[in-house]
């Protein structure tokens, strides 16, 4: 039999987004830092099957992974901490678990057996945490959401049962709660969040751990009263302020009362090396050389969280660049030659629909025009091929997505997938390899002839437009390795313009950041 896995279960108390996925994702990175082998899970009690169709402006981005799952962006957040990549495993929502329940029961495999919530739901999110957790130390459970909701309850009572089933010294329970700052009496409220841990109580949970969030600095005296009515040690409370950075909070953790219970609870005893993270850090804080503004023309503007891996993937680079980085979100909608402009390098990142497409192509064509640095990501890619077949002279040059009746069809629907373009599930997901020409900046920038990205796409270029697009000031400098899909396109007269059809950005790492966001914050940094 082989070593057990530790179990580390996160839950959230108050309110949602209160940093549930930040805190396992930092107490992973300490565990990391120990020598542990760590693996982490999110499971969304949504009734989506995944999180491909869920609106970005309301949910923010939807992660991709290798092997093509569609996710919750909290599993960004896990990549970039912990350096790993995650697969379908480490994403589980209800639709999909209740899907499969109920296609189990219409072909007879229950025996005629009532279906119930639970057992067989909290069942079957168990075998999805054990399948999850298959090869770590130490495993973690993020459940999004709020304890309490009622989509949640079966998730609460899964892991519940789960730290029974393999031992309560094999389960550790994290609850995040939030403490608010009332301004107009001037004290902070812990009467939510005693609530918060009742909640969790009621179910049948008394957590080993409670972090406590708050805007600002609290005073100590908020740690002892969680600790009295939620019923933990004052040791096993955690105060966590909002910080300068997120990348101090594994340093905090690892010089907090943390550390003795994450110590005995794991059995290892080996002092965490941080030095990844005080790096990291310092080469944020420090005062930069350069400076660059990067416009970014996007449709989504109410919430950074649309394009939070963009943005995670533009300050890595910067940091590595030594370059003081701002950027300057462009209405796609409204764009105009002046916003493109005021800045000092553009970005068109993924998307979808009509909406902001004649701002986003205009970005590109500005680009190419006025030798203006530039990173196109997936429909960035798109429209800068629309743009240089408008160049060349095909007028009415469009995407059969913006404009389904166009002549020059230079980007079209891939082959298979017409008549799915308002569904989920049809669309080019997850990892592919890609052949660059050995003359192409892309390959001066990623080192290597044959690389593999992320993809999340649904329309493809059209090849048999290549000498138009060529005329129009792009070269295709990386295709698929069967030559039939195009990958990259450059414009060779411009000092930096590279497109990709992939999404370079869910492989940026804070401290490996991706070389085509270096290769953009290079050229456009003064």
């Amino acid at each position: 039999m082989g070593k057990q896995t530790k179990y580390i279960f996160v839950t959230g108390g108050v309110l949602s987004g209160v940093g549930k996925g930040i805190t396992a994702a930092s107490i992973g990175a300490v565990l990391q830092a120990k020598g542990l082998t760590v693996s982490i899970q999110k499971c969304d009690p949504y009734l989506n099957v995944d999180a491909g169709l869920l609106n970005p402006a309301e949910h923010g981005e939807c992660f991709v992974t290798k092997d093509g799952a569609e996710t919750d962006l909290d599993l960004g957040h896990y990549e970039r901490f912990l350096d790993i990549e995650l697969t379908q495993k480490n994403a589980t929502l209800s639709g999909r678990l209740l899907r499969d329940l109920i296609a189990d029961e219409r072909a007879g495999k229950f025996g005629g057996k009532t279906i119930q919530l639970v057992p067989h739901l909290t069942g079957a999110i168990q075998e999805a945490i054990r399948e999850a957790s298959e090869g770590s130390d130490v495993h973690f459970v993020e459940i999004g959401g709020t304890v309490g909701d009622y989509e949640g309850l079966s998730f609460v009572e899964a892991i519940r049962e789960f730290g029974r089933r393999i031992g309560r010294e094999n389960a550790l329970y994290v609850h995040v709660v939030y403490v608010p700052y009332i301004g107009t009496s001037k004290e902070f409220k812990s009467k939510p969040a005693q609530n918060a841990l009742n909640d969790l109580r009621g179910f049948g949970i008394v957590p080993d751990v409670v972090i406590v969030r708050t805007d600002e600095p609290a005073p100590e005296s908020i740690a002892g009263k969680i600790a009295m009515f939620g019923g933990v040690d004052e040791s096993a409370v955690l105060m966590m302020p909002n910080v300068d950075s997120v990348f101090r909070i594994p340093e905090k953790i690892a010089g907090s009362s943390l550390m003795p219970i994450l110590d005995a609870f794991t059995g290892n005893q080996h002092k965490p090396d941080l030095s990844r993270w005080t790096d990291l850090v310092a080469r944020q804080q420090a005062p930069k050389a350069k400076h660059a503004t990067i416009g970014i023309v996007a449709k989504y503007l109410d919430n950074e969280d649309t394009y939070i891996s963009v943005l995670e993937a533009l300050k890595a680079a910067a940091w590595r660049e030594d370059t003081d980085l701002k950027v300057q979100w462009i209405n796609a909608e409204t764009a105009s030659e002046d916003d493109f402009a005021a800045v000092d390098g553009l970005l068109v990142p993924g998307g979808f629909g009509t909406r902001g497409a004649s701002g986003k192509t205009a970005a590109a064509a500005y680009a190419l025009e006025h030798n203006k640095p530039y990173l196109g990501i997936c429909l960035g890619l798109q429209v800068a091929v629309i743009a240089a077949a408008r160049r060349a002279g095909l007028e009415q040059a469009n995407s059969t997505e913006f404009d389904a009746e166009t002549p020059d069809d230079v980007v079209y629907i891939m082959d298979g997938q017409q008549g799915k373009e308002s569904t989920g599930g049809t669309l080019r997901l997850g990892n592919y390899p890609a052949h660059l020409a050995i003359d192409s900046r892309a390959y001066a920038l990623y080192g290597s002839q044959d690389i593999t990205e992320r993809h999340r796409h649904r329309y493809e270029v059209n090849q048999k437009y290549r000498d138009a697009i060529e005329r129009g000031g792009l070269s295709i400098t990386g295709t698929s390795p069967d030559g039939k899909l195009v990958e990259y396109v450059e414009a060779p007269t411009c000092d930096y313009f590279v497109a990709t059809q992939a999404h370079p950005e869910f492989r940026s790492r804070p401290t490996r950041p991706h070389p085509l966001f270096t290769g953009l914050i290079r050229a456009a940094g003064r």
